[in-house]
């Protein structure tokens, strides 16, 4: 061992030694689980703090499935029900957001109502909260919907290993809860003999999540016979095409461009039609491109060139901006090639001023204004919320006054963009219907108070707790764990 080595293990951390390292690290990790589940502990008595006044103000959570949204329980079947608005405090304390919130609210009552051996191996040291937590989170969401004896069952086959199971081990024990206890209707797709005459494998599925550094993505798919094979001449048409034009890149590359041009375009009967009854056309006599908006933000600055070959000044954009879909970073060449194409529509939209403020006398909000405030928000303006703030709705921070025209008395809450800020339909009703209270002290930067009193500041970096403003603790109820040996 070098001598360099050996000073860096006997006194590199308050003159700890190797071993008394490590077992000051697992003190830790103990200390770190025992906070953990009295976590869930704290959170299902916040829960029983609030139960909804029906179930109608229960928290639930909201699942896009076939196009549509539903509502799903934070919770299985024998839990109590938990007030929709409490959560969002917890979540703030925390500092996470309403959804993280309700899982902590949810997976908490859900090891306590449907899971308790594994609860009680939680709080015994056994299990960590953590992969408790994960087995909670696949027995709410399973579906079907596991009954309280499936759960039951569940729980006793993880807790005789102490949960010590992985993903696929607890994928086999919730399937086979599943078909013990006959939750699931008949697949006949799962017969031996004739089940392949009850499964359809068609699908188109792109694959959002992953892109490639070159800025593709992966597409999958299973179509029918002919269409496959009108769709591989049509490719194999858009590739050769390309070559006849001069392109020298690979046929690869020229089939997967051809494929990308005929979402924009189409070889089939278009069912939108002019008032003529005839497929609308452009100029080239091709079908009208499918329009797809991406929303593509760089900054730029003037410059004046030093020579005489250019005149006035010109517009120079940074390498790289971003996407608002998804929130991803783009490059300005990929955006020039993206433009180059002849079926693209470009649209450059005026310069918006996020400091000049914009106003108009309805309640209504103009799409300049709104379209300033999306830009100004980004996101919910709600703390920790991520929804973008295209997807959500522009509220009046003093709320707008109908009546106040009709008797003379100005406008406690004009339409105008000091007063405007974007809240995702969850916390729009969060701020109207219960004690949460935010102002704008300043463009795009606004604090919170919740019902208990503590505040938060929210801007376009994210959101901070103001700390000199939580209520005052009582320091004779606070608690320092002890780590729980097994």
């Amino acid at each position: 061992m070098s001598e360099a080595l050996a000073d860096r293990l006997a006194g590199g951390v308050e003159d700890l030694t190797a071993s008394g390292l490590l077992a000051s690290i697992r003190s830790a990790r103990e200390v770190e689980n025992q906070a953990a589940a009295d976590q869930l502990v704290l959170a299902a008595q916040w829960a029983d703090l609030h139960p909804p006044e029906s179930i109608h103000d229960a928290a639930t959570f909201s699942v896009p499935s076939a196009g549509q949204e539903h509502e799903e329980p934070i919770a299985g079947e024998g839990c109590p029900l938990v007030a929709e608005f409490c959560v969002a405090e917890l979540g703030g304390v925390l500092g996470v957001s309403t959804v993280a919130a309700k899982k902590l609210v949810g997976q908490s009552l859900e090891l306590r109502h449907r899971l308790p051996r594994l609860w009680a191996l939680v709080h015994a040291g056994r299990v960590p909260a953590w992969k408790a937590r994960s087995v909670a989170e696949t027995t709410i969401h399973c579906s079907p919907a596991l009954t309280r004896e499936a759960a039951a069952f569940v729980d006793s086959q993880v807790a005789a290993v102490a949960g010590k199971v992985g993903p696929a081990q607890l994928d086999r024990l919730v399937a086979e809860a599943i078909k013990r206890f006959d939750l699931a209707e008949p697949d006949p797709a799962a017969d031996p003999e004739d089940g392949y005459l009850h499964v359809d494998p068609r699908h188109v599925t792109i694959d959002t999540q992953e892109v490639h550094f070159a800025g593709t993505m992966r597409v999958e798919a299973e179509i029918d016979m002919a269409d496959a094979i009108d769709l591989d001449r049509a490719v194999a048409q858009g590739a050769a095409t390309q070559a006849a034009l001069g392109s020298t890149e690979s046929l690869n590359v020229r089939r997967a461009k051809a494929l990308g041009d005929l979402a924009r375009t189409q070889t089939a009967l278009d069912l939108h039609t002019t008032g003529a009854g005839t497929v609308a056309k452009t100029e080239d006599g091709l079908p009208v491109a499918r329009e797809v908006v991406l929303h593509v933000h760089f900054d730029a600055h003037f410059d004046v060139p030093f020579d005489d070959s250019t005149v006035g000044e010109q517009t120079v954009f940074g390498p790289t901006g971003r996407l608002e879909e998804r929130q991803r970073l783009v490059l300005l060449d990929q955006v020039k090639a993206w433009c180059a194409d002849s079926r693209t529509k470009v649209t450059i939209k005026p310069i918006i001023d996020l400091n000049t403020q914009l106003k108009t006398d309805a309640y209504e909000i103009p799409d300049r204004i709104r379209e300033q405030v999306v830009l100004r928000d980004k996101t919910c303006v709600f703390p920790w919320c991520t929804r973008p703030a295209r997807r959500c709705d522009v509220d009046h921070v003093i709320p707008h006054d109908p009546d106040a025209e009709a008797e003379g008395r100005p406008q406690p809450g004009p339409t105008q963009t000091d007063n405007l800020a974007a809240l995702c339909r969850s916390h729009h009703r969060l701020k109207t219907h219960s004690a949460w209270r935010y102002e704008m002290v300043a463009p795009g930067i606004y604090e919170w108070t919740s019902p208990h009193g503590y505040r938060y500041r929210r801007d376009r970096d994210g959101t901070t707790a103001i700390d000199d403003a939580r209520p005052p603790e009582r320091p004779d109820v606070v608690r320092i764990p002890e780590p729980r040996r097994p």
